[in-house]
């Protein structure tokens, strides 16, 4: 899929995300939307996957280790086709298979159940592990959160993933620079993140994580590294795609009301619009 496709998909996602999040009255859409980009590039051009075959054997894994952004997988999901869009609706509804946190028994796609933050990265270096020892084919992709990183397991898995070389494995930092209690460096600074993986023997690239061509780019290079995990420090704006959302760290937990979703959906279709005249 070209960039144009891919920016015009990334649309039909945040309105995946905030119709979601208004269904269900709660959520959380501001990682959800800073991450959008990320995860349209990731199932419509960077994964070997395959919506019609969930399960086969040599599909790229993809571990949400942020798993509240669920809103954000889940519209990818649907518009990718692994289940209908229109189930976007039934977020966090009581029977519904899409839970507040990414669920692997029951939801199309997901590879491992995911919520506990921090613990997503070692799931997701096992996986790249096991591909090495079964001489298997597959990558690995891993979305964190900058916040999240403050848990010491990510580093302890880190510091796995750099010693046994594992460049079957991609993790990716959505620095949007907001958690729920304010901005990163002032509730516990991460900062450098990228010299903290360069010291783990990680490949560090840094991007903006809002630009499609650069995301697309660092992906390539990923694949193209040799001898060490990539990691892509993402440079994103909380909320993005809708006006009064982006960088505005009340976004992090809580639904638009009607009157908010109403003026979502006008501006991110507004933007679609804008990108079909192009």
């Amino acid at each position: 899929m070209d960039i144009l496709e891919l920016k015009k998909t990334a649309v039909e996602v945040r309105k995946g995300i905030v119709t979601a999040v208004h269904s269900a009255k709660s959520g959380h859409p501001g990682g959800s939307l800073s991450a959008a980009d990320i995860f349209t590039c990731l199932y419509f051009n960077e994964m070997n996957i395959d919506p019609a075959n969930p399960k086969k054997e040599d599909r790229d894994r993809f571990v949400l280790s942020k798993g509240h952004t669920a809103p954000g997988l889940y519209s990818a999901l649907a518009n990718r086709g692994f289940f209908p869009v229109e189930d976007l609706k039934t977020l966090r509804h009581t029977g519904s298979y899409l839970q507040g946190h990414p669920d692997m028994k029951h939801i199309p796609g997901v590879d491992m159940s995911s919520g506990s933050l921090g613990q997503g990265l070692s799931t997701a270096v096992g996986m790249a592990l096991n591909a090495k020892l079964d001489n298997a084919s597959y990558r690995v992709y891993a979305l964190c959160g900058d916040g999240e990183i403050q848990e010491g397991q990510i580093w302890e898995a880190a510091m796995f993933a750099g010693a046994r070389k594992l460049d079957n494995l991609t993790v990716i930092i959505d620095n949007n620079n907001l958690q729920i209690d304010g901005p990163i460096d002032q509730v516990c600074s991460p900062y450098p993140i990228d010299k903290k993986f360069e010291a783990f023997n990680f490949h560090v690239i840094c991007i903006n994580g809002n630009d499609m061509e650069e995301i697309c780019k660092a992906f390539e290079e990923a694949r193209n590294t040799k001898g060490q995990p990539t990691a892509i420090i993402a440079s994103t704006t909380k909320g993005k795609g809708v006006s009064f959302m982006e960088n505005q760290v009340g976004w992090h937990g809580k639904a638009p009301n009607d009157e908010q979703f109403e003026m979502a959906i006008e501006e991110l279709t507004k933007a679609g619009e804008a990108l079909c005249q192009m």
